[in-house]
């Protein structure tokens, strides 16, 4: 079990020292526990839409998906070593498609795009504090599944560097993938199947 400081503000190279089996996220210097493996209909909707990106994705050389465990630094500008970076996450899935911010830890800077399926443990910070730090990161597109309705909201990162009000799709409909201007389609009927 880590000691927890509710007053320091914790970096990535403190994230490095921790041996605990726990697994947790840092957002701005705070940590939060992530939760034990999630439940069957969570993992399938995972592999179903880490699929359809897959398949895209795989003839097209310099776009890469991962999907957590995979650590996500986020620095702010000027923030270059571990002892500076405040925010490391763990999404459900996410689309790199710039090469050079990958390395042998993971991501450093935003990704084009992340998912996050919500469970019931997890829901406010995916809705609040991951929402404000992937605002504030500058990812260009940000998926929430919500597996016990069946709906995906997508938020799009506008030219003001704020999210537009969300856009719904439900278990029938199709989400053309904004970052890759629509080429692919990512149908919900197939990521909604047990």
């Amino acid at each position: 079990m880590i000691t927890v400081d509710v007053d320091k503000v914790y970096t990535y190279a403190d994230y490095l020292q921790w041996t605990s089996e726990e697994q947790v996220e840092l957002i701005k210097g705070k940590i939060f526990p992530m939760t034990p493996a999630p439940a069957r209909k969570y993992q399938t909707i995972s592999q179903n839409i880490n699929r359809q990106f897959d398949r895209y994705l795989e003839p097209r050389n310099g776009n890469f998906i991962y999907y957590a465990p995979f650590d996500v630094r986020l620095p702010k500008p000027g923030e270059e070593t571990d002892d500076e970076v405040i925010s490391v996450v763990q999404p459900d899935l996410c689309v790199v498609c710039d090469a050079t911010k990958l390395d042998d830890r993971g991501c450093l800077g935003a990704p084009d795009l992340i998912v996050e399926i919500l469970s019931p443990s997890t829901s406010h910070k995916d809705l609040n504090e991951k929402y404000d730090l992937y605002e504030e990161a500058e990812v260009k597109e940000y998926w929430v599944v919500f597996p016990g309705e069946n709906v995906v909201q997508v938020y799009t990162l506008g030219a003001n560097g704020t999210y537009s009000a969300p856009q719904n799709y439900a278990q029938s409909q199709t989400i053309p993938v904004g970052i890759f201007d629509g080429e692919l389609v990512v149908h919900l009927d197939k990521v909604f199947v047990e």
